[in-house]
C-alpha cells in the first residue's frame, strides 16, 4: 500500500474520491517488498479511528526518524535497516508475534489470525456476512465462513434463545 491510498478526511472529495470517510484503497500491484493484495480487482475498506490514530502516530515516528527520506510506501522499516524502505510481509509477521508476546496473550499472533479475529469481532457486532465479506475484500460470500470460529460464550447464548418446551407449553398451542 502506498501513502496516497489511505484517505483519512471525513470527506474526502477534495482528494478527488467520492468514498465515504475515513478509508483505505485496497489495489493490487507488483511492490519491491513482495506484499500484493489477495483481490485481483480494487476496492475501498472504511477504517475506524483507532486506524486513524494509528496512521497518524506512525506518521509522526515516519517523520521524526526519517525526515521524509524514503518510499510512498504506507509502511516503512523505522526500527531496523534497511530505513524508510517497504516492510516486509515476513516483517509484518514478525511484528505482530513480538506483539502479541509483549501483550502476554499466551500464543503467537501473526496477520492471518488478526484477519480471523476481524471477521468474527465483525459478526458479533451485529454485522451480516456479506458485510464481513466486503470488509475483508472477498468476492465469493462462503469465503468468510472458515473464518468464523463462535466463541464458546456465543453458543451458550444461541441456545438460550431457543425456547424451551416448558416456555412453548405457557404460551399455548400456535
Amino acid at each position: 500500500m502506498h501513502r496516497c491510498d489511505l484517505h483519512l478526511l471525513i470527506d474526502s472529495r477534495s482528494l478527488g474520491c467520492d468514498a465515504e470517510g475515513p478509508h483505505l484503497h485496497v489495489i493490487r500491484r507488483q511492490n519491491t517488498n513482495g506484499a500484493w493484495s489477495k483481490s485481483r480487482k480494487p476496492w475501498v475498506m472504511p477504517v475506524d479511528f483507532l486506524v486513524v490514530q494509528s496512521a497518524d502516530q506512525h506518521a509522526l515516528e515516519r517523520h521524526e526518524i526519517l525526515d521524509e527520506v524514503g518510499s510512498d510506501f504506507l509502511l516503512v522499516n523505522l526500527f531496523r535497516p534497511p530505513y524508510g524502505h517497504p516492510v516486509s510481509p515476513e516483517a509484518i509477521g514478525e511484528l505482530c508475534e513480538a506483539l502479541s508476546t509483549r501483550a502476554g496473550l499466551g500464543r503467537r499472533v501473526g496477520p492471518r489470525i488478526c484477519r480471523h479475529a476481524m471477521a468474527i469481532n465483525g459478526v458479533d457486532a451485529g454485522g451480516t456476512l456479506d458485510e464481513v465479506q466486503a470488509l475483508l475484500g472477498q468476492k465469493s460470500p462462503e469465503s468468510p465462513r472458515p473464518y468464523l470460529h463462535p466463541a464458546r460464550s456465543g453458543l451458550r447464548a444461541a441456545i438460550e434463545r431457543v425456547p424451551s418446551l416448558r416456555e412453548l407449553n405457557e404460551v399455548g398451542p400456535r
